[in-house]
């Protein structure tokens, strides 16, 4: 990641309120760049995006990426060299409660995306941000890599295949021959401090930790691929950099999936919660007679970006727990949520260019 790069280069994010939406707009903002968002207002109280002030250092939209109208006006006025596109409805279980909405904020909002880039004459490149759900998950035991079969059995992990063809679509109909490099990203579990949203293991565990109550798990046994929320942020903007100088060379599907130590179990991920935490936290499973269908098996195949972007992962899943346990309890403790936010990505910085 070149940080020259950045400086004073016009960006737009979308889904800037949204928890991985925050930390990337708060890095941009420290690379010096002159960032623009464009999002509905954050998802949930509290929110990394409220207790971060991540709008003081950039432009922020409150808008939704089904209103083209409005979308294209924000893009018009941003003038943006690169786009990075992360607003989504990113819940596999709401899914199934809200399908239509679902298929309209990541299908049609992803349409509305690329068509409001290729209106802008100022847009080089642009990362759009699906899943690791977004494969045809057969619960085999190999990973994933950028040309097995797109699929997904629950209304999130098929909207994002869905919106992988049409970036596929966009960038060959349309954005190939206007010079617009489009590259999607497909990343693993994202965890990290600041997460607030239900049905999801952390911000779950942090809650029930903080209250003195045990966590309580669905699924065990099931396997994912677990990653710091600044391991694929990195990737993405290393992404944009590459894709900015060369439009066609890397306008294709990238992997940016955890070492295969972080490959774990949701009960081995309680576990180093736990002990993260320590203060008598615990963890236990209860049965679920009827609950919506979840993969219980799931990696990826990042040799891609090894060898052509030389991203690699940096943060054990013990000292990932423990950044993350840091800053809830510095959050808990009255710390200033944007400067522990912010030294946490120094760190990680630092810690790329040492090695």
């Amino acid at each position: 990641m070149n940080a020259a790069f950045w400086k004073g280069r016009s960006v737009l994010v979308t889904g800037h309120t949204g928890f991985k939406g925050s930390w990337l707009a708060l890095w941009l903002q420290n690379l010096g760049a002159k960032v623009t968002g464009y999002a509905l207002s954050a998802p949930t109280i509290p929110s990394l995006f409220e207790q971060a002030r991540v709008a003081d250092g950039m432009t922020s939209v409150i808008g939704d990426v089904r209103d083209l109208a409005t979308l294209s006006d924000t893009l018009a006025k941003a003038q943006p060299e690169i786009v990075f596109h992360l607003a989504a409805q990113s819940l596999v279980r709401l899914s199934y409660d809200e399908p239509v909405e679902t298929y309209a904020t990541n299908v049609m909002g992803t349409v509305n995306l690329l068509e409001a880039c290729r209106r802008v004459d100022s847009v080089a490149a642009v990362v759009i941000v699906t899943t690791d759900k977004c494969y045809e998950n057969r619960e085999w035991l190999w990973p994933y890599r950028e040309n097995d079969a797109l699929g997904g059995r629950d209304p999130y992990s098929n909207s994002k295949a869905c919106a992988e063809l049409v970036t596929d679509s966009y960038r060959q109909s349309f954005l190939a021959s206007k010079n617009i490099g489009v590259a999607s990203v497909r990343a693993g579990n994202v965890i990290g401090g600041g997460d607030w949203a239900r049905d999801r293991i952390v911000p779950d565990a942090m809650r029930a930790f903080a209250g003195g109550s045990p966590l309580v798990i669905r699924n065990p046994a099931s396997i994912r691929p677990w990653q710091h929320v600044l391991e694929p942020l990195v990737g993405y903007v290393t992404l944009a950099e590459k894709l900015f100088g060369d439009r066609k060379g890397f306008a294709e599907p990238w992997n940016f999936g955890p070492a295969d130590d972080l490959v774990l179990p949701v009960g081995d991920l309680a576990d180093r919660l736990v002990n993260a935490w320590g203060d008598g936290a615990a963890w236990h499973t209860v049965e679920q007679a009827t609950a919506p269908h979840e993969a219980r098996l799931l990696r990826l195949d990042a040799s891609k970006a090894r060898d052509r972007l030389g991203w690699r992962p940096s943060l054990s899943i013990d000292a990932a727990c423990t950044w993350i346990v840091d800053w809830h309890k510095g959050v808990a403790d009255g710390a200033d949520a944007r400067a522990l936010t912010d030294n946490q990505t120094t760190n990680y910085a630092s810690m790329l260019e040492r090695t």
